[in-house]
């Protein structure tokens, strides 16, 4: 009873020190933050949401029309050819000296790759370049950063197959290309050999990679999987390119790439079955080791592809 009474006493006299002025600015001070934090966190989700938005959407880049093979001295054909499900992709083809051909895959948010359209055909292998869906001159408004670029790959590889003079095939591919290479590989065995340049392993770690603000990561992944329709998961070359043995393949990372996770090369290698080549050099960028080591990628690429398609 005496201490119901003293904290009656105690809370009357609370209530007296606090004037109806102090309850108003109180009142006041707790709705403006409740409207502050809520309008925060509208900011940040209508952020997320559109920023989520640009990775299944990627601005598209367009060559110009003089920006061909034909610049190096290389004929070619604009040729287009059409996937699976129906899209239309815009492509060169350069006829194979050797009986051989390679397919260039390009990164995301990338064009078909001119450079090694000329790096493969001044070697005699025949190329198809092309663009991925959503990018460049091709159809689609939709990237899946590697899922249904798999179909890109295996139309590249039917209509290669269907050209005269065209009895083996290779992949090169770099970045998102490499990756794609590599489950198009698994998934088709007329791949004969696979270079993948700066692939990721994973896709959810590529995302990751791509969020530096890591407490938007699940939310940028939520938004970016339901306009994709897919899930992050589907996408895991390190899950399949064990299957390519016993074709081989030749990983190649520079360990100053900050443009996907570090490990992607080494979980690919020690994923894969042999036969299987590792290349990491400490300061070289993403899909930058052509560039800084010209003459060793040129041998290195070349003894791979000529081992594997009998040049």
């Amino acid at each position: 009873m005496v201490v119901s009474q003293r904290y009656l006493a105690n809370r009357i006299n609370y209530q007296l020190l606090i004037t109806p002025t102090m309850r108003y600015w109180f009142n006041l001070i707790i709705f403006a933050s409740s409207v502050l934090l809520v309008g925060l966190t509208a900011v940040i989700v209508s952020y997320t949401y559109q920023a989520a938005l640009g990775y299944p959407h990627p601005s598209r880049v367009i060559r110009s029309a003089d920006d061909t093979p034909a610049k190096f001295g290389i004929a070619y054909q604009d040729v287009t050819f059409k996937t699976v499900d129906g899209l239309k992709l815009s492509a060169w083809y350069t006829p194979p000296k050797n009986g051989a051909v390679i397919l260039v895959a390009h990164g995301y948010h990338g064009v078909r790759d001119l450079n090694m359209h000329v790096f493969f055909a001044k070697h005699g292998y025949g190329v198809v370049t092309w663009d991925f869906r959503a990018h460049g001159e091709s159809e689609g408004d939709l990237s899946t950063i590697g899922y249904y670029e798999v179909r890109d790959v295996e139309a590249a590889l039917d209509f290669a197959l269907a050209q005269p003079n065209v009895k083996k095939v290779g992949a090169w591919g770099g970045s998102m290309g490499g990756a794609v290479s590599i489950m198009a590989a698994a998934k088709r065995n007329e791949i004969s050999a696979v270079v993948a340049d700066s692939a990721f392993a994973t896709l959810e770690g590529q995302l990751d990679t791509m969020v530096k603000v890591a407490a938007l990561r699940p939310l940028v992944r939520f938004f970016a999987e339901r306009e994709a329709g897919m899930s992050v998961e589907m996408v895991r070359p390190v899950d399949h390119v064990a299957r390519l043995s016993p074709r081989p393949i030749l990983i190649i990372q520079g360990l100053a790439d900050d443009s996907i996770p570090i490990d992607s090369a080494q979980r690919l290698y020690d994923a894969a079955s042999e036969p299987k080549m590792l290349w990491q050099e400490s300061n070289v960028g993403h899909v930058g080791m052509r560039t800084v080591y010209p003459d060793q990628y040129e041998k290195k690429v070349f003894a791979f592809f000529d081992a594997a398609l009998g040049k």
